[in-house]
């Protein structure tokens, strides 16, 4: 669901890079106030479980994939403030190291992703559970909430660029996505499900989260080359409806693609480019901790 650089134009580019600026300010002074902080490592690890498990496409159907987007599992575990800038910094390293999502469609990704997919969908998990609703039922609704929130807020903003007409747009977003929206809840189900049970079972239960995150990091980037070849969501609904395309800013990406280009096998290129991505993230933010004293919380059980 990555908006790349040439599907955007006029307005909507200053504008949705203001915004993400004062939500991620917003993130930023809610996180402050979270009484739960994560632990730098386990917000380490789990964003970069996220940025690994993007890489996964599965196939939906008609020759259409999707990947996880990943909001309610950062949600789950660590909370609506964190994982807005977890989801936002995946969002940022894709672009500027991976040429995944238009660096001037940047904020406009981070909006719709994690703020509007993560951010919305995560008040309505809370909602759910307080209205009694089954834990598993109620993250799983968020999950599929958060994949059609987010493509209907890409469809909204390619259609004010003038790409794409309104009705034609919007319909076709949000029924392929419907169907992604799925695979998000299965995925993130499990996965939650998988990192609590290693945290009940062990007594120092943040750095099993830790660990646990960091091990299927690893696992989700070493099974990239099997992702589905297929375009994911936008991609197909942009060449069915043929969108017109704008003069973007081509940002020179390290690894373009998930590829890393000085390793002439295809699958071991990507391997490594996933690889590399989960230690960008992780070192970026254990760097940043060590800035942001405050920001984040004591390993404890």
């Amino acid at each position: 669901m990555h908006i790349p650089a040439t599907m955007l134009g006029g307005a909507v580019c200053p504008v949705t890079i203001a915004v993400g600026v004062a939500g991620g300010a917003a993130a930023l002074y809610f996180a402050s106030k979270q009484e739960e902080k994560p632990t730098v490592g386990k917000f380490a690890t789990v964003t970069s479980l996220i940025f690994a498990m993007q890489m996964l496409n599965f196939t939906v159907q008609n020759g259409t994939s999707g990947h996880l987007l990943g909001g309610m599992l950062a949600v789950s575990l660590l909370g609506v403030p964190y994982a807005m800038l977890s989801v936002a910094l995946v969002l940022a390293v894709q672009a500027v190291f991976f040429g995944d999502g238009g660096v001037n469609a940047l904020g406009a990704n981070v909006l719709n992703m994690a703020f509007i997919g993560t951010a919305g969908a995560g008040f309505l998990l809370e909602l759910l559970k307080k209205k009694g609703v089954h834990q598993t039922v109620s993250l799983a609704v968020a999950c599929w909430t958060s994949v059609v929130l987010a493509a209907l807020a890409t469809a909204v903003e390619v259609a004010l660029s003038g790409a794409v007409e309104f009705g034609k747009v919007i319909p076709a977003m949000v029924s392929v996505h419907a169907l992604i929206g799925i695979g998000e809840a299965v995925l993130t189900v499990a996965v939650v499900a998988l990192v609590s049970k290693v945290a009940e079972a062990w007594q120092e239960k943040e750095r099993a989260v830790t660990l646990a995150s960091f091990g299927l990091a690893i696992i989700a980037a070493m099974l990239s080359p099997f992702a589905s070849s297929f375009p994911d969501g936008l991609e197909w609904v942009a060449g069915k409806l043929s969108f017109a395309e704008f003069q973007g800013f081509e940002f020179p990406a390290l690894f373009p693609d998930y590829q890393a280009t000085f390793i002439s096998n295809a699958a071991f290129s990507t391997i490594l480019a996933g690889l590399i991505g989960v230690g960008i993230i992780s070192v970026s933010i254990i760097v940043a901790g060590r800035l942001l004293k405050g920001a984040f919380g004591s390993m404890k059980n």
